[in-house]
Parts: structure tokens; sequence; C-alpha cells
């Protein structure tokens, strides 16, 4: 006899907060270069063709601007829908999050915070919402040591589910190989799309991870590099004597932070700096997040800035 199918845990993620994430309901998650996707959307597309060119209808989505709508199917029908045309696609978003050891840093002072890897999980997970909810595609790689988990960018609510479930139940490994997680999922994502790297860049080799996001770019996917701070990495705490326990297999060292602390911030801000750098030199959008700022907040500046 053929055996049940499992069924789908319909519990949603902790970290999915729908009721507050209807105060960014008119915003949308716009891609900014053209575009490649499985079928018609409303992001423009590479493929050349007009917009005079109709192709398709989709059902309308809240929020869309009530003029898109065809009022002569809607007299027809009784329901709502919006014309397509040739250079109009689907978004293909790809969320790449990082999830090594040192994501895991929550501070001393203010763990009310959180750590660096809750915050990026609280921010992916309301992104891949309201990428679905605007009838786009969503995929999540998770990476620490390569590619961990990959599932390639669709819209259904089951994927979208699935995709959530994975960023709750991350756990993070003391090995870090950035750049190699970005070659990995650049053989396993095909296509030109829209990939977000969320991650803290602490890694022993910032010139290989900007090779990889030159690939992705040469293949004219488009990249946004979102770059997560929590406060208390930018400064070391008050008092005489600390020690100070690597995240990443690097050991203990104990000091006093008066000692190093100047040293300390010079070499932190210079890593800003280099993360900055070769995002932007790389042609990606670059964005530093602090923990310190609540997500949602973090998210509508986003989406507000690349609405335009």
């Amino acid at each position: 006899m053929p055996t049940k199918a499992p069924d789908i845990d319909q519990r949603p993620s902790r970290f999915l907060q729908i009721g507050s994430l209807q105060a960014l309901s008119h915003l949308r998650f716009v891609a900014r270069h053209r575009i490649e996707g499985a079928y018609a959307g409303r992001h423009l597309s590479r493929q050349r063709g007009g917009s005079s060119e109709f192709v398709d209808y989709r059902e309308y989505a809240p929020g869309e601007d009530l003029r898109r709508i065809d009022w002569k199917v809607l007299g027809r029908t009784g329901k709502p829908y919006v014309r397509l045309y040739r250079d109009e696609t689907n978004l293909r978003c790809t969320m790449l999050l990082d999830a090594s050891g040192s994501m895991q840093f929550a501070g001393h002072e203010r763990r009310e915070l959180g750590s660096k890897l809750q915050y990026v999980q609280y921010l992916a997970t309301a992104l891949s919402y309201l990428i679905s909810a605007q009838r786009d595609q969503v995929g999540l790689a998770i990476a620490s040591d390569g590619i961990v988990d990959l599932i390639p960018p669709a819209g259904t609510s089951t994927h979208v589910q699935r995709l959530q479930k994975m960023i709750e139940d991350i756990t993070t490994s003391p090995v870090t190989n950035l750049a190699l997680a970005l070659r990995q999922a650049f053989d396993r994502i095909t296509g030109r799309g829209l990939l977000v790297v969320m991650s803290d860049f602490l890694v022993d080799d910032l010139d290989a991870v900007y090779s990889m996001l030159r690939l992705f770019r040469h293949r004219r996917s488009e990249v946004i590099v979102l770059h997560i701070v929590h406060p208390e990495e930018e400064r070391l705490p008050d008092g005489r004597a600390y020690r100070f326990e690597g995240m990443e297999n690097d050991g203990l060292a104990d000091c006093s932070p008066a000692q190093v602390r100047e040293t300390y911030e010079k070499l932190f801000a210079a890593h800003l700096s280099a993360v900055r750098g070769i995002a932007m030199s790389a042609g990606c959008d670059y964005r530093r997040i602090s923990t310190a700022v609540p997500y949602l907040q973090t998210l509508m500046g986003f989406l507000v800035e690349r609405e335009g």
C-alpha cells in the first residue's frame, strides 16, 4: 500500500511578524536594473520587445496602481486583472545568508538587541514574505563553509513556507568560506536575477569575495550587499580586563581594552571601509545595517530607497 505523505508543518515561522509587515504593504521590492524572470510580471526585462507588445494577463495584487487594471476584463469576469507586456518580467531573488560563527555575536552590554544572526532571520523572513506577496519569486542559500542549503527561487505558498522554516532553523558553523559559498551559489543559480547577500563579512580573504561578486555582476545579475554590524563591534567595552573569545575557532585573548582600543577601532573601521569598497567596486548596491536599528525600520528605508 502507498504510504501517506507527511503533513507539512503549517505553523508560521517565529520570525514572521505579519501584523507589523502590514505597514509596509504599500512598498515594493523592485529591481533597479533589467533582469530575467520565468514569466511576465512588473519588472523591466532584458528581452527587447517594446511595451506595446501585449503577452498575457495577471491577477491584480493589492497595492498596485489601479490604472494598470483592465476594466473591460473586470467587467466580464468580476475580477481585477492587469495587462502584461513583453518588456516586463517577474523578479527572481535569491537571499544568501551568512551562517558563520561570528554571526552569533550578541554583544555584552546590549544583549536585548539579540545576535546578528537573529537580526538577519527577522529581516530575511520579512523580505521573503513581501516578495511573495507581490507575486514574485524568492530563493535561499545558507552559507558557512560553502553552501549548506540552497533552494532556487519560486513563489508558491508552500515554497515560501519551506524557505522561512529553513531561515528559522539556521545553525552556525565555526568555519567560514563566504567566497566558496558564492562560487557554489553562482554555479547552482541559473540565469540572471537578483542576489541579496546578508553577512558581517568577517572573512580572511575579502579579495576572493570580491572576485565572486564580480562573477554575478559579469552575468548581469543585480547584487545587493547588506553588511550586518552589531554596535558593540565598533568599540571595545569599558573596564580593566576582559577575556575575549573568538567565535570561529580563534582561541582566547586576555587583555585590557584600554591597551588595544585605539588599534582595534582603527582596524574595524578599515574593515567597514574595505567591505564597502569591494561591494561598490564590484558594481553592487551596498547598505550597512546596524542591529541597533529595528529591522522593520531598516526594511522600510531599504524599500523606499529602491523605489526611488
